[in-house]
């Protein structure tokens, strides 16, 4: 299983890699890796299952149930802020905020009288194996994907050959790596939760 596991990440960050690639190859020179590019529906895609898969922990799990439910807040944010494009088309321009300030406020009220059991449930979440792969991929999506996609770094390296695709590819490449590292990690919460009841249930 644990082997079998390996070899479905492996998968899944090659088919990440694959499909990211897709509108270069048909779109060559005049692909553009915009809001509505597949790398973007991808991050789509891959926050809201993120976001799926820590609301039912925090269902299923008492210790973690508020370390869960501020990981899904925090996924269902990340997932309203690109979709900002739809949003703004289909909606009102801004939506997203507007989106974003009341699953705040749901957190708020969810977390009334809790507050000094947010550490506790974090200190649990942190001793799992998968914390340090959700750090890696929350990183890499905030930091190493927006220092990497600095239009200045990419002007003074290519010159007057200065292409925006470039720097978009590697931008939105690096933060889709970090979006499929945080779901790799919401699954691994999600078997690591099922173990845990089963190993209730046996006693």
């Amino acid at each position: 299983m644990l082997f079998l596991r390996g070899f479905v990440y492996l998968l899944l960050v090659s088919v990440v890699a694959q499909l990211i690639s897709l509108e270069g190859y048909e779109m060559l020179s005049a692909a553009e890796y915009s809001e509505h590019s597949v790398t973007e529906h991808l991050q789509d895609i891959m926050s809201f299952l993120s976001c799926m898969l820590f609301l039912y922990v925090a269902r299923h799990s008492e210790s973690m149930k508020i370390a869960a439910t501020l990981l899904a807040a925090l996924m269902g944010m990340m997932f309203v802020r690109e979709s900002d494009s739809l949003l703004d088309q289909y909606v009102f321009d801004g939506a997203w905020q507007s989106v974003v300030l009341v699953i705040i406020a749901c957190v708020l009220v969810f977390l009334c009288g809790q507050f000094k059991a947010i550490y506790p449930s974090i200190k649990v979440y942190a001793d799992q194996a998968c914390f340090g792969t959700f750090l890696a991929g929350f990183v890499t999506i905030l930091g190493f994907s927006r220092l990497m996609g600095r239009g200045s770094f990419w002007e003074a390296v290519m010159g007057d050959a200065y292409m925006r695709v470039v720097k978009n590819i590697v931008e939105e490449g690096i933060e889709t790596l970090g979006y499929t590292l945080i779901l790799i990690s919401a699954v691994e919460l999600m078997l690591a939760c099922r173990r845990q009841k089963r190993k209730v249930k046996a006693h």
